[in-house]
This record gives C-alpha cells, structure tokens and sequence, in this order.
C-alpha cells in the first residue's frame, strides 16, 4: 500500500495474508499459490459441471421421473383403497359373493346394455 503504518490484510480462505509484512519465504508463497489455484481449478470444473447443458437436462429428467414416480405411487394406493373399498360391497369377509348386492348390479348392467343394444337399432333403421 502508500506505506503510512497501517497493515492492510486480505483472506483467500487460507488464512491472512498481509500485503505489507509477510514473513513466508518464496518457496511457501508458491506453495501456497499453487494450493489456491489447485483449489480454483476444482472448483471452476465443479461448476463447470453443474452448469453443462446435459447436466441441467439430466437433473430436470430426474426430477420429473421422481414426481411422476410418486404421482403414479399415489394413484396406485388410490385405485387400490378405491377397489378394495368397492370389492367390499361386493364380497364378504371370507370370499362369497353377497347375492342381495351383485343381483341388482347385474340387472341394471343388462338393462342399460339392452336399453343401448335397442337405441342403436333404432338408429340404424
């Protein structure tokens, strides 16, 4: 600096290095440069890294495959309490079917497949 006393220091994150009484002889000084710039060049390839095209691809497939994973994991639990839920009313604790349930199902399902077959025929006439 201008030299007036005062010591100005400055931390490149390996300790103080004072700009206007070092004490390390030149072979530490290098020493020390080459650490730092073996540091800085890790560094700039870690980001190098994280900022690649096919990085920032990759990270957002991964992130979409994992929301769509637990998405479909979600569903899967949903359909299966929803079925379950529904082969209850159809079904007793130890497998038979409960005739006074399935019965009525079954007559609307033939009703409303005949009421379709006739409204079709009709139609095509």
């Amino acid at each position: 600096m201008s030299g007036t006393g005062t010591r100005s220091s400055v931390d490149f994150g390996g300790g103080t290095v004072a700009d206007t009484a070092d004490t390390r002889t030149p072979a530490q000084i290098e020493a020390d440069i080459e650490r730092r710039r073996a540091v800085l060049a890790e560094t700039l390839d870690e980001i190098g890294v994280r900022v690649h095209p096919k990085t920032i691809v990759g990270d957002a497939k991964a992130r979409v495959v994992s929301n769509v994973d637990h998405t479909l994991g979600r569903a899967y639990v949903r359909v299966n309490g929803v079925v379950s839920q529904v082969k209850a009313q159809f079904v007793d604790e130890e497998g038979a079917p409960r005739l006074e349930r399935v019965v009525p199902v079954a007559v609307l399902v033939v009703g409303v497949v005949g009421l379709l077959a006739l409204g079709s025929r009709r139609r095509g006439r």
